[in-house]
């Protein structure tokens, strides 16, 4: 009984599910981590307002830029949701409940997680880096 339980231990420990290599940060999960922030990859239907009884359920808060050389994400308005199927092309949602995304509006660029800025043309709809 002994050797038996000597060799189920001896053979979990030689298993591949037992190797440690998750521990450690290796070169790729930090050019994962460091490739783009999270609010690049926004698209399809927001809602933005700037009511405080939505700041809870904002995933962001957001400060829309006046001038272009100065916000983080350049953002294009689409007509239609279909058609807002790539980062940086907003449709914009008419109540919170039909929003992929809900980002709360402020006037204090310095309370925002990023800036946008709205653009004319489908181009240049994106992150800036």
């Amino acid at each position: 009984m002994l050797v038996s339980l000597l060799l189920s231990i001896f053979s979990l420990l030689l298993s591949p599910s037992a190797a440690v290599s998750s521990r450690y940060i290796t070169k790729e999960t930090i050019t994962k981590i460091n490739r783009e922030p999270d609010f690049c990859r926004i698209y399809g239907s927001v809602f933005l307002t700037s009511d405080p009884k939505y700041k809870r359920m904002a995933r962001y808060v957001v400060y829309l830029e006046t001038e272009e050389a100065f916000a983080n994400l350049m953002v294009f308005k689409e007509e239609n949701k279909l058609f807002a199927d790539k980062p940086g092309l907003w449709y914009p949602a008419p109540a919170h409940d039909f929003a992929d995304y809900v980002l709360f509006v402020t006037t204090n660029r310095a309370f925002a997680d990023f800036s946008v800025y709205y653009t004319k043309s489908r181009s240049f709809a994106g992150c800036r880096q």
